[in-house]
């Protein structure tokens, strides 16, 4: 049934049940909004219109309306810019900002801040309403995310995004009028809890009380010292999404000029981390296949994404082993640094630092589990920062990165593949170990790589793919929750599988937790995802068995894919942590 209303004098027909604030998005009329977040895409609705700044005037209503939360009805007539909507909204950004810490130019999100271009917008330029500020303590626990429930507007997006797209349920509001702050079970630390560091709580947080553990100071210090051998290496989608912290356009493939810099900032050697993908699917591809030979537990799923391990160990303990074993990409390539490129040019090992760039969060507290090194004091990966964090030591050096000309990654672990690339997003892990795994199991090549039917922003894909003889069932999901639906299915006997792919962030590494500020628009995922996919185009080898310069680790180095030797430096175990 559609609805006849007015907004702002103009005539407009909707469906039945759309709010005020929808209504008037379709005519092009804004109306500034700060809790409120639709991602149709996750499944995630934040409409509990707690900060009040979407108030509008309705005729016949004795207060202003909240616009996300009030549904239309017919013969509605709705004014948003009225003196009376406009300061109410005013107001309440001003009330926001009277128990809101002042230290904007310090804060880590000055100038990308929800609430800070909300006041600007609105004109606000006094505080109006002084008075007690609240004073929590900051959670700095965890190896990834920092908690500053001082900078919280209760806004509850974390909590929306928690509990209802990721199924984690580490936050929840707590407490009534001033003393209400948004925080974990029992007020644990962030690090005891099931959070799985995924960093989506991060990405919607519209100020500075969710954000990553800033790990910049430790690589300008390690490149300040001479006695460090420092590498870098940078994941697929970093690539992809570098350029929208310079003002280019999202997806833009920034690959040459992020090498140039990285350059600039003094790294010994730059890597890719997608040649650790490629080995990777050296090991995934032949663990799939020594499963099938010798009637082992299928599924196997992939185990590239950090957050995503943490949630199966805290709230599927019992699936521990179907999990493929093989470590993520960027560990591979730092354990090999730290081995075979060391042997190979006499570095001890002891002086190397290995500094990943990631899309994720989740990959800082990755680096520092214990079973991710060769010793207690020798971690794969030293140090990790996000493409944010990168962006920012590009602009602290002074580099002009749209004017760097594009230079190549170091040899040997700076080869890769177009499968390699594909880790990027949603569907590329499996697509890329399906590139190889045709070829070894059939011994023919194939000729389309393309797998479509696994792509896509789709939150649960399934495909049957035909290989030789035997049709393989495939599953790609990307968000926890979707996660979830997949593995309580496999508990339950319902669906069976033979291989799936789990990405804990929305599109996959493109939407990680780390990566520029999407604030909700899915095009510009979207536009990333695409760009990942023309990289892979563009490669000349696109099945990861096919780079030469994984071949001559394998025939110098490691040995067999899956041997003894790759076992001890490629692959990990899991751990069974309990449930909060």
């Amino acid at each position: 049934m559609d609805i006849q209303l007015t907004i702002n004098d103009i005539s407009l027909t909707v469906p039945e049940g759309m709010s005020i604030l929808d209504a008037a998005r379709t005519i092009n009329i804004d109306i500034p909004t700060l809790c409120y977040l639709n991602l149709h895409e996750m499944r995630m609705n934040n409409h509990i219109a707690s900060c009040r700044v979407c108030v509008v005037e309705v005729e016949g209503r004795r207060n202003l309306a909240p616009a996300c939360s009030t549904p239309v009805f017919n013969g509605m007539v709705v004014k948003t810019d009225t003196l009376r909507a406009v300061q109410g909204r005013r107001t309440m950004v001003e009330l926001l900002l009277s128990d809101h810490p002042k230290s904007c130019l310090t804060c880590p999100k000055n100038l990308d801040c929800d609430l800070q271009s909300l006041a600007a917008d609105l004109g606000v330029r006094n505080i109006t309403y002084e008075g007690e500020e609240s004073e929590f303590p900051i959670d700095k626990s965890s190896l990834a995310i920092i908690r500053d429930p001082n900078k919280c507007i209760r806004c509850r997006r974390c909590e929306t995004m928690c509990n209802d797209v990721q199924t984690v349920g580490v936050y929840s509001a707590v407490g009534r009028g001033f003393e209400t702050v948004v925080k974990t079970a029992f007020d644990l630390p962030l690090h005891d809890t099931s959070c799985t560091f995924c960093g989506q709580c991060v990405a919607v947080c519209p100020t500075g009380a969710l954000m990553e553990l800033d790990q910049v100071d430790k690589v300008w210090k390690a490149l300040n010292d001479p006695t460090r051998y420092v590498i870098v290496e940078t994941a697929p989608a970093v690539r992809v999404a570098l350029g929208e912290g310079f003002g280019l356009e999202p997806g833009t493939i920034v690959t040459g000029k992020m090498v140039a810099a990285l350059r600039r900032l003094g790294f010994d050697r730059v890597f890719d981390t997608e040649f650790g993908a490629d080995v990777t699917i050296m090991e995934e591809a032949t663990e799939l296949i020594h499963r099938i030979e010798h009637g082992g537990r299928l599924p196997i799923l992939t185990s590239c994404c950090p957050a995503w391990v943490k949630f199966f160990e805290h709230q599927f303990p019992d699936l521990l082993d179907i999990p493929s074993t093989c470590k993520s990409p960027h560990e591979m390539l730092g354990v090999l640094s730290k081995s075979y490129y060391a042997e190979t040019y006499g570095i001890d090992p002891q002086k190397i630092t290995v500094v990943s760039i990631m899309p994720c969060i989740a990959k800082k507290y990755e680096a520092a589990r214990p079973e991710l090194g060769q010793d207690p004091v020798t971690p794969d990966v030293d140090i990790v920062i996000t493409t944010r964090e990168l962006s920012r030591m590009i602009r602290e050096a002074g580099i002009h990165f749209d004017h760097l000309k594009e230079e190549d990654f170091d040899h040997p672990l700076g080869e890769s593949t177009g499968a390699a690339v594909v880790f990027g997003t949603t569907g590329g892990v499996i697509e890329a170990a399906l590139r190889t795994a045709y070829e070894w199991l059939t011994g023919k090549p194939l000729e389309n790589v393309e797998f479509e039917s696994l792509r896509g922003m789709d939150g649960i894909k399934e495909a049957v793919i035909p290989i030789g003889e035997r049709d393989f069932r495939i599953a790609v999901t990307h968000g926890l929750g979707n996660a979830r639906t997949i593995l309580e299915k496999i508990q339950s006997g319902e669906s069976h599988y033979d291989a799936i792919e789990i990405m804990a962030c929305p599109g996959g590494c493109i939407g990680g937790g780390g990566q520029p500020y999407h604030h909700g628009n899915i095009e510009i995922l979207q536009a990333r995802a695409n760009a990942i996919y023309q990289e892979d185009r563009s490669k000349p080898l696109r099945k990861s068995h096919e780079n030469p310069a994984v071949l001559k680790l394998y025939k110098d180095f490691i040995g067999e894919p899956y041997g003894e030797k790759a076992h001890q430096l490629l692959h990990t175990s899991f751990t069974k942590r309990r449930k909060i």
